[in-house]
């Protein structure tokens, strides 16, 4: 004779519970793949000459052959540019063995920010080698490179800059925009560095 025993609660739940995983680890992975193929070229960074903190000069011509993450701040604001510098700092830290990735900082107030500021803010933040420059230059050609060239607010300096991280690929090309007060964009970022780093190999 059969037995007609019920089956027990918990194995139906066992059921559902890994029906669930599995649609659940299926969205995950499809939201991935869909954010890191979502890397539209979006332009040319823009053309510039722009004194650094080390001394040096450097110029968008400078800048293919490896992935360079771009910010406006400026060394004495208390609100938004803590945050990206932390954000920036965490970057560079994470990344220091790769020679895949250069971080640039052009300060928005050129005029308080010299480059012995500029050298000072960086020792600061654990800036040791090239791979980080602060960058400085006319308040008029930071409006340019900022609006006209990065797409990035540049209203009422210092304090109307953007607080979003543009990330350029080894060809120059801008390919996408992350706001450094979400963790979950910062997050994406580091997504996308590896993505980009792994189309230069």
């Amino acid at each position: 004779m059969a037995d007609s025993r019920p089956v027990p609660r918990l194995f139906w739940f066992s059921i559902v519970f890994a029906f669930l995983m599995a649609v659940g680890a299926a969205v995950v992975i499809q939201w991935a793949h869909s954010s890191i193929s979502d890397l539209p070229p979006i332009k040319l960074v823009p053309e510039f000459n722009v004194e650094t903190h080390r001394g040096t000069e450097i110029s968008n011509e400078d800048m293919p052959g490896t992935l360079l993450k771009v910010d406006f701040i400026f060394t004495r604001c208390e609100n938004a540019c803590p945050v990206m510098t932390s954000q920036m700092a965490e970057l560079y830290q994470l990344f220091e063995h790769s020679d895949k990735l250069r971080f640039l900082s052009f300060t928005v107030d050129p005029e308080y920010d010299t480059l012995d500021v500029l050298r000072a803010y960086a020792n600061e933040h654990g800036v040791t080698d090239n791979r980080w420059l602060f960058a400085r230059t006319s308040i008029e050609e930071v409006v340019r490179i900022s609006e006209k060239g990065f797409l990035l607010p540049a209203d009422n300096l210092p304090m109307g800059h953007s607080t979003k991280f543009a990330l350029v690929d080894h060809t120059g090309t801008i390919r996408g925009y992350y706001d450094a007060m979400s963790q979950v964009e910062m997050n994406q970022l580091v997504d996308h560095i590896r993505v980009l780093g792994k189309e230069m190999r």
